[in-house]
């Protein structure tokens, strides 16, 4: 019986440990220089993953997105929706995409956290061909 209480204890443990929260604010650290970039807030709307800038950290303040080419078009990159319409998927979340200011590319996305609950693995990809980075939330 003792036997029975501890794995339904352990199983239950685990359940509760896999729902991380992604949602909150992240800082962006970029992963070829590690220089600290923004600040994304991610949220939930409608069953959806979003993630928005919502500090700049570095001199330029004002950028825009001038290498985007749809709605985003010359738009600030302050307050723009990067992350778009990713779903959890086992401990994933996947489905939607990414979107780089800096070139105006978009690429497939998905989040994971981290063991530590505060780093955010962020990786873009096309077909196979990937990139990775680590983000740090923000108390």
């Amino acid at each position: 019986m003792n036997r029975i209480v501890f794995v339904i204890l352990v199983v239950a443990g685990f359940n509760f440990s896999s729902a991380q929260n992604i949602f909150g604010k992240w800082k962006t650290i970029d992963d070829e220089t590690g220089e600290t970039k923004s600040i994304v807030e991610i949220y939930e709307n409608d069953g959806k993953v979003y993630g928005k800038i919502v500090d700049i950290l570095t001199d330029n303040r004002d950028a825009i997105c001038s290498k985007c080419e749809d709605d985003k078009k010359d738009k600030p990159v302050l307050g723009m929706v990067i992350i778009d319409g990713l779903k959890k998927d086992d401990e994933a979340y996947e489905g939607g995409t990414i979107l780089n200011p800096e070139n105006g590319k978009v690429y497939k996305c998905r989040l994971k956290i981290e063991e530590d609950e505060d780093t955010l693995q962020v990786r873009g990809y096309v077909a196979f061909f990937y990139k990775t980075q680590y983000w740090e939330r923000v108390d």
